[in-house]
């Protein structure tokens, strides 16, 4: 099984699907409203971005954690038959509680 390890500031990112049912139950698919955030759960996280004092400034996500980004940010990957999503973390808009 690979492992994806990130450089810098970079977080590996699972997506996850936002399906969304109407009051009268019909399920519209994450399709529907594509300008909208997208979400995903952190699977990995860099060391940090370098400063220019060569000290690594601390990333503000963790390993687990729900986040909402920007949906045109992230380059996408797969890996065996896995998509993932690789994010700058500047491009993560909150964590999701």
């Amino acid at each position: 099984m690979s492992k994806l390890i990130p450089l810098n500031d970079k977080v590996i990112v699972k997506p996850v699907g936002r399906e969304k049912t109407t009051e009268s139950g019909i399920v519209l698919p994450d399709t529907v409203d594509k300008e909208r955030p997208e979400q995903g759960k952190v699977i990995a996280t860099g060391p940090g971005k370098m400063m220019d004092s060569g000290t690594r400034q601390a990333m503000s996500v963790k390993v687990g954690q729900k986040v909402l980004f920007t949906k045109y940010s992230p380059n996408e990957v797969e890996i065996e038959k896995e998509e993932y999503l690789v994010i700058s973390e500047s491009d993560i808009l909150a964590i999701i509680e």
